[in-house]
């Protein structure tokens, strides 16, 4: 579902700490009031009325005003500008400012507003964004108030930053070619610095069960503007839920959901809203739910590519040991509807975390159980075809298994060159040269060529019979 997200800041609001003290002040008249605007790097004036600049009193400080500033005249609105020598009657005025807008992040979440939610189907708060979401998707359409300047920073881990489409000046750019001439053009210049780019796609999400939001590339960024130096809060429940997506840990339940192709995103998170998420019990339960892809590793460690799934969040406004446990009772009461009518809503099945302030239940996972059984059974009997298909092939011939044959003492004995039957010749020694008698046993042989009163038990190769002393 496509958004419509609007930039909130901008550069006309006085703000009496957003100049440098060498910034030139001029007296700017509007028809009765007079305001010492100190005009900085890139100012802009809105003007509804006529109004004239007054230089500083002092000759010798001439004013000027930024060569890339810039005024906004609405209509019968007029410009006029003069040494003081005539004095409209105005009085002193007051110092105006404004603020350094060259900081202006394109990744903090504060800086812009959803104005497309559907009140009739969305209770008032209850449905939320999450972090990586509160920053223009890759499929939203970006509105820059007309009548007003801005800048914005877009610096990104990214060369290329896609929306849908983007208005400004109250003309709407839809299209790459649209966009890329105002591009041209010095506002453009103006309005947008940083080492990446924005790109104006005009296409919508093509699938009926959503597309991801794309800023994970730019996670880090969107949680250090939204975090700053204060870091994620302490939480009331053991052992916090990370959502994809989300910068800090939350107490509830999050609920992961597959989906087939006839998954429709919208009617599902419109069923949701509507059967429990507005009954009376569940008043103080908020909901984020969107797809977003779900790594996989090797070891918990190498990311080995990434599954896109439905990720419902849901956060009570409970305290203490029942912090969650409304989150998690609606968290039960979607899986047990996904076991009745999962396969007509295009989900075959879905996992829970949950994680409340009961010292008890800490972080436990609930699975929807057709899934566990159905996926078990398939699993079994796909292993037992394969190892039919194996032992089939094996006796047609047609497969050799490998079996491992690992190195035994007897094995070597018996691999060794034995003698052939009735030689009564053993193998040779080469460093013993000295040929057995052909006929008699070895034991006779040993006895005749001992001296008497000793027993030879084996032979010696480096024994010479012929040296023996009697």
């Amino acid at each position: 579902m496509s958004l419509q997200r609007v930039w909130r800041h901008i550069v006309t609001s006085p703000n009496p700490a957003g100049c440098s003290p060498a910034a030139l002040p001029l007296k700017v008249c509007l028809r009765t009031r007079c305001y010492e605007a100190a005009f900085c790097s890139r100012p802009c004036l809105y003007l509804t009325e006529s109004i004239c600049l007054l230089q500083r009193e002092e000759p010798t400080e001439p004013a000027y005003l930024p060569l890339n500033g810039e005024f906004l005249l609405a209509s019968g609105a007029g410009f006029a500008a003069f040494d003081g020598s005539w004095d409209p009657g105005c009085g002193s005025g007051a110092v105006l400012s404004f603020a350094n807008a060259e900081q202006r992040s394109w990744f903090n979440p504060e800086l812009w507003q959803d104005v497309s939610s559907r009140v009739d189907l969305e209770p008032a708060g209850r449905i939320f964004l999450l972090d990586e979401e509160r920053v223009p998707c890759q499929y939203d359409h970006v509105i820059f108030q007309p009548e007003t300047s801005f800048r914005v920073n877009l610096d990104s881990s990214r060369q290329v930053i896609p929306v849908q489409s983007i208005s400004l000046m109250g003309q709407e750019l839809s299209s790459p070619e649209a966009w890329a001439e105002y591009l041209g053009s010095p506002s453009a210049t103006w309005q947008f610095h940083g080492n990446a780019t924005l790109q104006v796609t005009g296409t919508r999400c093509p699938h009926s069960s959503g597309c991801a939001c794309g800023n994970s590339q730019d996670g880090d960024r969107i949680c250090a503007s939204l975090l700053r130096a204060e870091g994620c809060p302490v939480l009331a429940c053991h052992s916090p839920l990370q959502p994809l997506g989300h910068c800090c840990g939350v107490c509830g339940a999050v609920v992961t959901l597959d989906f087939k192709p006839e998954f429709d995103l919208q009617q599902y998170r419109d069923r949701v809203v509507q059967a429990w998420l507005s009954l009376p019990k569940y008043a103080g339960v908020q909901m984020a739910i969107s797809k977003v892809h779900r790594a996989h590793t090797f070891l918990g460690l190498l990311q080995r590519g990434s599954t896109p799934v439905i990720q419902i969040v849901l956060v009570d406004g409970e305290a203490g040991t029942q912090t969650g446990t409304a989150a998690e009772q609606l968290a039960r009461d979607i899986m047990g509807d996904i076991a009745q009518h999962g396969e007509a809503l295009g989900i075959p099945g879905g996992s829970v975390e949950v994680a409340t302030g009961s010292a008890l239940s800490g972080q436990a996972a609930i699975h929807a159980s057709g899934q566990i059984a159905s996926g078990t059974v398939l699993g079994l009997l796909f292993a037992l075809l394969v190892l039919g298909g194996l032992l089939y092939l094996h006796r047609k011939g047609k497969l050799r298994l490998w079996t491992p044959r690992l190195p035994r003492l007897w094995n070597r004995a018996e691999d060794l060159s034995s003698p052939e039957p009735g030689s009564g010749k053993g193998f040779d020694n080469p460093m013993f040269d000295v040929e057995l008698p052909g006929t008699g046993s070895v034991e006779k042989t040993l006895q005749e060529m001992a001296p008497e009163g000793h027993q030879v038990f084996y032979l010696n190769p480096l024994y010479d019979p012929s040296e023996t002393e009697t």
